[in-house]
This record gives structure tokens, C-alpha cells and sequence, in this order.
């Protein structure tokens, strides 16, 4: 599920898993509080879900593993957060070494990939994620670099789904696949 900020793809993402996991969904929470504003957001978000969900709040590192041990429905929330966390933690990011940069992209697109291929034994797996290419272009090296890591990252995933929605002003356009709420 594909979108701005604030286009309503964390809601589209919610209604997906209550409708194919019920109250009995893998919440995979990728935000961390580092200030007292994210503090808020997360907690927004913590009370627009069931209770029922189980929530994951580990290491973005983790996730890949800790996701093949799961089942049923997991709902990923977001994309955008864990791949900032993972490679805001890697010195090539802001380096002058393309060549370690274009090292640390491809490691970090392998274990996007790799979430996904080890929920292979989920019932469903949902992944949220911003679409960030349609502002301007950063003025800034590190911005551009996630910008198009980013990018890349959300056409491997896409490549990897069933279904894909593109969330704007809170409505779904279904870019491959069905929508399966009505």
C-alpha cells in the first residue's frame, strides 16, 4: 500500500488486515520514539488499531528473521521507517564512497526482498510504504539517495505482491491486483 503522507494508506493497510486476518493480525511496528512528536504519532497510531493485533517493535535488523516465525496476517507499518532506520545506520550513506554506497543499497533491497520471501508461510503479508518521488528533488545527497533508494526498493516489492494500492486524498487506486475490501 503506496501513498503520501497522510493519504490514508496506514487506514486502506488496516482494513486489508482486518478483513483477511480479523482481530488476529502480526502488527510490525517500524517507528521508534526519538522525540516527544513521534512519541505522539506512535501512540496515535497504537490506539487506531485492535487491541487484539500483537505488535512487533524490534530492530529493523531483526525483522526479516523474526517474520519467518510468524503466521497468520502481518501488516508492516511502514516501509519508509524501517529502511530509513536501517540505512540512516550505515556510515556509506552519507560517505563520499559510491562504491560503498552502491554496497549498502544492495544489502539493504536484499533484506527488503528477504522480509518477504520468509513470509512465505503468512496467510498475508501487508506492507506500507510512502511514495516519495512525486516532490522535488532533494537538494541534498543523503535525500536523494534515499529518495531513489526508496524508490527502488518500493518496485521490488511490487514485484513481489499480489495486490498493489496507490493511496491519494484516502482513496485506493489499485495498481496490479484487486482490491479485497469492497
Amino acid at each position: 500500500v503506496l501513498g503520501g503522507a497522510r493519504s490514508g494508506k496506514s487506514r486502506l493497510a488496516q482494513e486489508l488486515a482486518l478483513t483477511l486476518g480479523g482481530q488476529d493480525v502480526n502488527y510490525l511496528a517500524t517507528a521508534e520514539v526519538t522525540d516527544p512528536e513521534m512519541e505522539k504519532r506512535i501512540e496515535l497510531h497504537r490506539q487506531d488499531r485492535p487491541q487484539s493485533w500483537k505488535t512487533w517493535e524490534g530492530h529493523p535488523s531483526r525483522l526479516a528473521d523474526d517474520i519467518a516465525g510468524m503466521n497468520g496476517t502481518c501488516l508492516l507499518d511502514c516501509m519508509t521507517v524501517w529502511l530509513s532506520r536501517l540505512s540512516l545506520a550505515d556510515p556509506a550513506v552519507e560517505g563520499d564512497d559510491e562504491q560503498a554506497w552502491q554496497e549498502a543499497e544492495a544489502a539493504v533491497r536484499s533484506e527488503a526482498k528477504r522480509i518477504v520471501e520468509n513470509a512465505r508461510s503468512l496467510d498475508s503479508l501487508i506492507i506500507v510504504s510512502n511514495e516519495v518521488g512525486f516532490s522535488l528533488v532533494p537538494p541534498y545527497r543523503l535525500g536523494r539517495r534515499f529518495r531513489d533508494l526508496q524508490g527502488r526498493v518500493n518496485q521490488d516489492l511490487a514485484s513481489l505482491a499480489d495486490g498493489v494500492a496507490l493511496v491519494v486524498a484516502g482513496l485506493p487506486l489499485w495498481l496490479k491486483g484487486a482490491s479485497p475490501v469492497s
